[in-house]
């Protein structure tokens, strides 16, 4: 995605409706998929589908069963009509938070899901995002509030793969997610896992894409790793960080060794180790544990982690 399209994804996923709509009017979100019509009757014609997610701002009601609302119907199409009352939870309604958040995990399993529904990754971004923005109080808050942000933090990430500038190595050459949600997150939710996982999303921004056998990336990306790993050191990220550093000092193994720099090589080795065995040390019985194990194991046999492999 580009920054504009970025921009636009967030405001229609983020911002309310507002016209013919105040800051007093009734406002629900949908958790299915809804028709719109331009009369209350369902035989009437249909303006559109009002995806999961999407917010309405409620102008009237019609009988127990129709809504007259405003509705976002993707990009900066906004329409008025008519919508049968249900599937639409408001902040008054019981276990609302709990509702919305169940849905955006269904969504996000079902975008996970080869054939899944389509759209169902950011109709899990928008549920999540409302689960914050319409219960802050709620436990659910700061997970969800994560959860839609990384979403968009990784949609934003499989489009940067796909341009030819994720090659670059200087990382500011090349596509930079927006970080404006993690941010929030870490605002928002201060000294929680929550932020110290969009804390360690923000790194990608800062990873060179292809090294190009410059010792300098790895050496940078070693020091990013260790200091997150320093700073958020009850973070569920910080045994990942470890590893990360410790095989990027692995890997400066061989590429000084094909700058034929002995002294430089062995000091990476020894800096590689002493990562690898803090793992197991801190974070026994994880997947990190045993995977800084092998990495041990490749380094005690100088056998290579990155380039050439083989014998």
């Amino acid at each position: 995605m580009t920054r504009a399209l970025v921009c636009v994804l967030l405001a229609t996923t983020y911002f309310l409706p507002n016209a013919r709509a105040d800051e007093n009017t009734e406002r629900a979100v949908s958790v299915r998929e809804a028709n719109l019509y331009v009369s209350p009757d369902t035989s009437s014609q249909k303006l559109g589908v009002i995806e999961r997610g999407r917010e309405v701002a409620v102008l009237e009601h019609s009988g127990q069963q129709w809504l007259h609302v405003l509705a976002s119907l993707g990009g900066e199409r906004e329409v008025s009509g008519w919508v049968l009352d249900k599937g639409l939870v408001r902040k008054t309604t019981p276990n609302g938070d709990q509702i919305l958040f169940g849905e955006g995990a269904d969504s996000e399993s079902e975008a996970s899901r080869r054939g899944g529904r389509r759209g169902a990754d950011k109709d899990a971004l928008r549920l999540y995002y409302r689960v914050a923005e319409y219960f802050p109080n709620s436990p659910l808050a700061g997970e969800a509030a994560y959860r839609s942000a990384d979403i968009a933090w990784q949609l934003d990430v499989e489009d940067m793969r796909r341009r030819p500038s994720a090659q670059e190595k200087d990382p500011y050459m090349r596509h930079q997610m927006d970080e404006e949600q993690m941010r929030k997150v870490m605002k928002k939710y201060p000294n929680t896992k929550w932020a110290d996982l969009a804390a360690f999303d923000l790194i990608d921004n800062k990873l060179c894409g292809d090294w190009q056998g410059d010792p300098k990336c790895p050496e940078k990306e070693t020091s990013l790793y260790e200091k997150y790993a320093a700073d958020h050191p009850q973070s569920p990220k910080a045994a990942e960080a470890l590893y990360d550093a410790a095989w990027r000092q692995s890997a400066l193994i061989e590429i000084y060794r094909e700058r034929q720099d002995q002294k430089k090589q062995e000091e990476s080795r020894a800096h590689a180790i002493q990562l690898a065995q803090r793992i197991p040390q801190q974070f026994a019985n994880s997947d990190f544990a045993y995977r800084a194990q092998r990495l041990l194991y490749l380094l005690q046999q100088k056998i290579p982690t990155y380039g050439n492999v083989t014998d």
